[in-house]
Parts: C-alpha cells; structure tokens; sequence
C-alpha cells in the first residue's frame, strides 16, 4: 500500500471514527433518557409492541488484586500471569 492510499485510509478512519463517537454520544443520550423514565416508573423492565428494555442490577466477585499484592505479596506474585496484547493507536 503506498503512502497516498494509506493517507486516504488514515483520513476515512479519522471521519469514521468521529462519526462513531458522535453516534455513542446520541446513543447514550438515549439510553439515559429511558432509565430516567425507568426510573420515575419505579420499574426496572418495559414492554412495547416490539421491544422489551431491561435495567437491572447486577452483582459481580472480582478478586481485589491491589489489596492481595498488598498482604500477600508472594501468593500474588506465585499467582499473577503477564499477557501480551496489542494496541492499535491514532493519533
């Protein structure tokens, strides 16, 4: 791919990508303009012709891994794989 095609792809990507932050902008305009709704009903679920919106809590266990390498350093460490990932940035 040469320099002027991967310009144009750069400068698509830039447009898609604020277009992108724009529409999950609106989105969640939307989204909190229902659970406020939700809300002022008291209901955590809504029903239409075609749709059904659900807004519930959710409990989730996660190990706390800042206060485990605080006390227990060495199982922490016996205990803590790395990952290799890669990040793809624009700027």
């Amino acid at each position: 791919m040469g320099t002027i095609e991967l310009n144009g792809k750069i400068k698509e990507l830039r447009s898609l990508r604020r277009m992108a932050d724009e529409l999950a902008g609106e989105i969640e305009a939307l989204q909190d303009a229902i659970k406020a709704e939700m809300t002022a009903r008291s209901v955590d679920e809504l029903t239409g012709d075609d749709w059904k919106v659900t807004w519930k809590a959710v409990t989730s266990n996660r190990l706390d891994s800042v206060a485990l390498k605080k006390e227990l350093p060495d199982i922490a460490a016996r205990y803590t794989k790395a990952s290799v990932s890669r990040r793809f940035t624009l700027a």
